[in-house]
């Protein structure tokens, strides 16, 4: 019996080892670096000093070091910024091999820690035909990630719905873009967002055009969703 595609082949590993790496990128990224477990990879970004996303990826707990699942057009960048911060810190941030694979039922891996009905994600070799159907099945749940879709400095983090989808913590201390993303929070002012819409005429919000699926996504003012997909979590926001 044939096995089913799961490989996620636009995706890359980092692997960040050595003196306190945790605590390294606690002080760079969106995201509680210490709730990093075997069987609980975080979703987070790193942002600009005005809160804007730079980078979106995953966090994998690897013992002592941490794996950081991201785009594969993005990893090259993703490492020559984060040893920016490294300074003298005793700390590797190298590519390696392997992949990030998905599967839309239970029976390997764990849920996607942005939103359960995502599906189920875990690392693996970079072997395999790709997996069909994560595109279209991101993009029908309203989530969007990577470049193309967030853009780089353009988007602030919360407009990204970061908040609804768990990429942000609130309660951990500093993290590159924390002040501007903290007082869009407590004053609950997010006035636009990332939201995925049916094809249309693109014009300035448009950020991605996907015609073999009929989608776009786009940067609206929340007054103006029209006719963009609101799943429950959209809704709820």
């Amino acid at each position: 019996m044939t096995e089913p595609a799961t490989l996620l082949a636009d995706r890359s590993l980092l692997r960040l080892s050595g003196e306190d790496v945790r605590g390294f990128l606690q002080g760079l990224v969106t995201q509680d670096v210490t709730k990093v477990a075997p069987d609980a990879p975080q979703w987070g970004g790193l942002l600009t000093a005005q809160g804007k996303a730079q980078f979106d990826f995953l966090l994998w707990d690897d013992g002592d070091a941490i794996l950081i699942d991201c785009e594969a057009e993005a990893r090259d960048a993703l490492a020559k910024r984060l040893s920016l911060y490294r300074l003298r810190r005793k700390i590797e941030i190298a590519p390696v091999e392997g992949g990030a694979h998905w599967s839309p039922q239970a029976g390997q891996g764990v849920p996607d820690p942005r939103l359960a009905a995502l599906g189920f994600r875990w690392l693996g070799d970079a072997d395999g035909a790709p997996a069909n159907g994560w595109l279209e099945h991101r993009l029908r749940l309203g989530v969007t990630e990577g470049q193309g879709e967030l853009g780089s400095d353009k988007t602030l983090w919360l407009e990204c719905n970061a908040r609804e989808l768990n990429g942000v913590s609130f309660t951990k201390g500093c993290f590159i873009g924390q002040e501007n993303t903290a007082r869009m929070h407590h004053r609950s002012k997010v006035n636009r967002r990332l939201v995925v819409a049916p094809l249309g005429e693109a014009g300035d919000r448009t950020r991605a055009i996907y015609p073999e699926l009929g989608l776009m996504v786009e940067h609206r003012r929340v007054e103006d969703l029209g006719d963009a997909i609101r799943p429950d979590w959209l809704v709820a926001a």
